[in-house]
């Protein structure tokens, strides 16, 4: 082979793997960095160390749980307000919790059965206080808007029941819409939900709730990908050394639903990261009298 013809031929292969570079290149770029515990919760904590507050469904002591009013008022005040996903009929995410309408709507069905128009025309007001007659089930893009002009406000957003992949697609549209990817935190029971969230949107921050955390949470945040659990405080009891274990493998542990000094007090001393509760202004109370300047 002649120079010529070997000129040309590296010629070309310098251009081949310059385009497989560049490609590399775009190609991470489009793919969001991957949040880490310690992003989004700081520092984990060590036992003593003051947990960060979330209002459960919103400030509930406050206005009718998963209303915008209950939300607003904790995304004002807290380092975390925590919310129910679900969709309606005609494929909408929705806030809700119940599986059913009767406590909060008073009326008999399920949110999924209804489109979005019928759920918007729901009472989920008037059951707590005649002041919020008329307050209507918020959707998840009106509750992102909210958040995104709320910039220290960050969200907990459980995806009840099972999700596939299309349904967290949806979710995770919206999250990006608003440019809230580092601000908001997905969460579910389901392992399907979990194992569709790492699937269809691997760079979305989740969370795995679960009623018995593990004595060595580490191999099973491995498998879900997930960068911590929400358990509530009676497994954190069976299993002491979890909580380390967790820490030590960068995981975050919250508890939920912690509603009296005695259970704030004991996560307290565990060095439990955060504390999800119906009573958001009493903790901060008394926070700030048993770890000043948190």
């Amino acid at each position: 082979m002649s120079h010529a013809s070997v000129a040309v031929v590296l010629r070309r292969t310098g251009l081949v793997v310059a385009a497989a570079l560049l490609t590399g290149v775009l190609i991470a770029a489009q793919v969001p960095p991957r949040v880490q515990a310690g992003d989004l919760f700081g520092q984990l904590r060590a036992p003593g160390e003051a947990a960060f507050t979330v209002g459960h469904r919103g400030d509930r002591a406050s206005a009718p749980e998963n209303t915008m009013p209950s939300l607003e008022l904790a995304m004002d005040e807290l380092a975390y307000v925590e919310t129910d996903v679900r969709l309606t009929r005609d494929g909408v995410p929705v806030l809700f919790h119940d599986v059913t309408l009767e406590r909060i709507a008073g009326v008999d069905g399920r949110i999924e059965e209804l489109t979005l128009d019928e759920a918007r025309r729901l009472d989920v007001g008037a059951w707590y206080d005649d002041e919020f007659a008329g307050a209507t089930i918020p959707t998840l893009d009106e509750f992102l808007a909210a958040l995104a002009e709320r910039p220290g406000a960050r969200a907990l957003v459980e995806l009840k029941a099972g999700w596939d992949r299309a349904g967290v697609r949806t979710v995770a549209g919206l999250i990006d819409r608003h440019n809230l990817r580092t601000r908001v935190v997905l969460q579910s029971f389901s392992i399907d939900t979990l194992l569709a969230i790492r699937a269809a949107s691997p760079s979305t921050p989740r969370i795995m709730l679960t009623r018995e955390l593990p004595a060595d949470p580490r191999p099973l945040a491995d498998q879900l990908d997930v960068i911590g659990f929400g358990t509530p405080l009676a497994s954190v009891r069976r299993e002491p050394g979890a909580v380390e274990r967790a820490h030590a493998a960068g995981l975050a542990v919250l508890c939920y639903t912690l509603n009296s000094d005695t259970d704030w007090a004991e996560v307290h001393r565990l060095g439990i990261d955060g504390i999800i509760t119906d009573e958001p202004s009493d903790l901060d109370a008394w926070l700030a009298v048993t770890a000043p300047g948190t």
